[in-house]
């Protein structure tokens, strides 16, 4: 008998929902804004604040000059004798700067001590380095060298990674890279044991030299 009644007050409590005009819909959702919300300070600021949070070392540089005086620091500070640079831009302006650098990929595997390397964006919400293979480092500057270090500028930053995506496809048109990737910090691991182990798969070291290129 209670269950009757159960089944009846379900059954009328339906029927009464039926006989209400249907609620407001809201709007559809505008699939185009962004998923997270815009930096609201410098982009600059905001990148180089999630860059450290994920272990990279971030090196301000002023121009181009200070860029070659903050490199040459590092080399000196580190004992870098093997630093690799196969993008021709880059081993021109290093050439005129006098910085030593090894163009070739002779004993690569064996000395490669670190790398310097341009990318394609800096990813600011989550202080990423967007990396292509269509340079002419390729994919292996940036994975055996225990340093990779990026010189970029300012106006590569962009908020998201859809932006970085975007970017890409702008640049190249219909010959998209094979490899695309995001670079956020020092290669890591705690696989074994839940103990954190640097540059277990890739470099121990993540640098980035930021050229502010921008007009003030």
């Amino acid at each position: 008998m209670y269950e009757a009644k159960s089944k009846e007050i379900v059954l009328r409590r339906v029927r009464e929902a039926l006989a209400k005009s249907a609620p407001f819909l809201p709007p559809t959702p505008d699939f185009t804004s962004p998923l997270h919300q815009r930096p609201s300070d410098d982009l600059s600021v905001e990148f180089a604040k999630a860059f450290i949070a994920n272990s990279g070392l971030f090196v301000y540089c002023e121009n181009e000059e200070d860029f070659f005086d903050q490199l040459f620091a590092l080399k000196r500070e580190q004992n870098i004798e093997h630093l690799y640079v196969w993008e021709s831009n880059v081993q021109k302006i290093l050439y005129h700067a006098g910085i030593d650098f090894i163009a070739g990929d002779e004993d690569f595997v064996q000395k490669a001590q670190a790398s310097l390397t341009t990318c394609e964006a800096l990813i600011t919400r989550t202080g990423s380095i967007l990396v292509s293979s269509a340079n002419a480092g390729g994919r292996r500057l940036g994975i055996y060298p225990e340093t990779h270090m990026v010189v970029a500028k300012a106006s590569q930053l962009v908020p998201d990674i859809r932006d970085g995506l975007q970017k890409v496809r702008d640049k190249y048109k219909e010959n998209f890279p094979s490899m695309v990737s995001l670079v956020s910090g020092p290669s890591r691991t705690a696989d074994i044991e839940k103990t954190l182990v640097m540059g277990a798969h890739g470099p121990k070291q993540l640098v980035l030299f930021l050229i502010d290129d921008l007009p003030h």
